[in-house]
This record gives structure tokens, C-alpha cells and sequence, in this order.
């Protein structure tokens, strides 16, 4: 969750390294993909278990981003979880699905498809971007 309080910073994170050329590209777009695969299950368990964590001061989803979430998930659905990935929106909705105790197989199906499309499209670019220069 703390992506949706300072968003893109694992995204420049994994440019930086593998812009540096000094570790196993495939290993980071791994790691970069699961960490934030696992991020997202976080948010589903913490919507699964709400009524432990939402009147919390420092839990960093509040009532608009609940209902932003909420609205997104009730007009597509499961398929809303491919956007779990994008910044201030997918944090709310992984956790929404945790609230409406969506299954977790595919949940994490789904989830897993947009992080690691989203890592797999920086990669591509940076890949590209450096053998041009």
C-alpha cells in the first residue's frame, strides 16, 4: 500500500538496476514482479480482514479510495484486477476484492497478468533504450 502513498518508486528502482547492467536482467524483472505480486495480496488481506484494519489511523486506505475502488470493481469486475498495477487506483481495488472476498487463485491469476505485463513493458523499453544508445 505504501504505492498508493508514493507511487512509481519500485518502477525507478528497476530501470536504475538494470540500467547499471550489473545483475541478471530476468532475476530482477522476477523479483521486481513478485514483490509486488505479493504487495497486492497484502491489500487483499488486509480487505479481507477490513474490520481489523480500516478504523486504523495508520492504515493508508481511506473512505474515498474504499469507494473508488469499489465503484471500479463493481462496473468490470474481476477484470478490474488486470489494473491492479496502476498507481492510486490498483491498491484500492486489490484491496476491494479482499472486502468482497473475491477467490484468491484468480485473484492472484489476474493480478499477477497486469504486474507482470506492466514490469515486462518497463524492461522491454529500457532493453531497447539501451542498446540505442
Amino acid at each position: 500500500m505504501v504505492a498508493t502513498i508514493i507511487p512509481f518508486g519500485s518502477e525507478a528502482y528497476f530501470i536504475t538496476l538494470l540500467s547499471l547492467g550489473k545483475y541478471n536482467n530476468l532475476l530482477l524483472l522476477i523479483f521486481a514482479s513478485l514483490g509486488n505480486i505479493l504487495g497486492s495480496i497484502f491489500n487483499w488481506l488486509c480487505g479481507y480482514y477490513a474490520n481489523y484494519f480500516i478504523k486504523k489511523q495508520w492504515f493508508p486506505i481511506n473512505n474515498t479510495m474504499i469507494d473508488k475502488g469499489n465503484k471500479i470493481f463493481s462496473k468490470y469486475g474481476k477484470w478490474s484486477l488486470l489494473l491492479s498495477w496502476v498507481p492510486f487506483i490498483g491498491d484500492p481495488i486489490t484491496f476491494v476484492a479482499g472486502t468482497l472476498r473475491y477467490p484468491i487463485v484468480p485473484f492472484l491469476i489476474l493480478v499477477s497478468i497486469g504486474k507482470v505485463g506492466r514490469y515486462l513493458v518497463i524492461y522491454l523499453s529500457i532493453i531497447w533504450a539501451i542498446s540505442i544508445f
